[in-house]
């Protein structure tokens, strides 16, 4: 019997093995709390946009791989779960108090989660807000999940590491060159050695303006993840 069977099982029985303190050794995948929160997340992921089309397993499935012979005992569970959105938050904490020493794992949740929310071509705000949320209960950064979500739904124009031209995990001294590079051609004496009339200043002003901001959006996001880590 494969783990996912066993997980299915358990999980409509509503045993509950998720209240330890530390990491279990071994695989995630050997572990049924961490599965069956995974399966309840991904279900009501589902519901969030209202429809819970019924083809929204498969892409479940395709991400996180249920055994052949377990996937009708899964696929039960996940039914169960994606009857309505309520109770996620529930699954979230225990998943992140279970694996709070693996943040990365928690952020490949979250990741595989996108790739659900993406599947039929359109993310909702309701969707969003849920994966959101989701990312804050697992105690990851907002930088954390903003990166994630640029990942599949590309970045926003007002991202301030787009503003700056450089990656979210570039290192603090990269954000400081681009910054000063930037500024330095938003200098008026640059705007005009390049031809371009007084009236451009004033564009370029905002633009300086724009990078200081986005540039210390970033730090002090950087800032606040330190202070979370430490």
């Amino acid at each position: 019997m494969g783990f996912w069977n066993r997980i299915a099982g358990r999980a409509v029985k509503r045993v509950d093995a998720a209240e330890c303190d530390q990491c279990p050794p071994g695989l995630p995948g050997q572990d049924p709390a961490f599965s069956t929160a995974v399966t309840a997340l991904g279900a009501k992921l589902a519901k969030a946009d209202g429809r819970a089309e019924g083809g929204e397993f498969a892409t479940f499935a395709e991400v996180f791989q249920p055994d052949p012979g377990s996937e009708r005992n899964v696929q039960r569970l996940y039914d169960l779960a994606r009857q309505t959105t309520r109770g996620y938050e529930s699954y979230a904490k225990r998943l992140a108090k279970r694996y709070r020493a693996c943040p990365q794992l928690l952020e490949d949740v979250l990741d595989g989660l996108f790739h659900i929310a993406v599947s039929d071509g359109t993310v909702t705000h309701h969707e969003l807000d849920y994966l959101e949320r989701v990312a804050g209960l697992f105690n990851l950064s907002a930088l954390t999940y903003r990166r994630v979500k640029a990942t599949h739904l590309g970045p926003e124009a007002d991202d301030p590491y787009v503003i700056l031209g450089v990656s979210h995990d570039a290192p603090d001294e990269a954000l400081r060159a681009a910054r000063k590079a930037l500024l330095a051609e938003c200098h008026p004496d640059r705007v005009r050695a390049r031809g371009l009339p007084d009236e451009f200043i004033e564009v370029f002003t905002a633009k300086a303006a724009a990078v200081n901001e986005a540039f210390d959006l970033a730090m002090q996001e950087r800032r606040e993840m330190a202070g979370a880590v430490l």
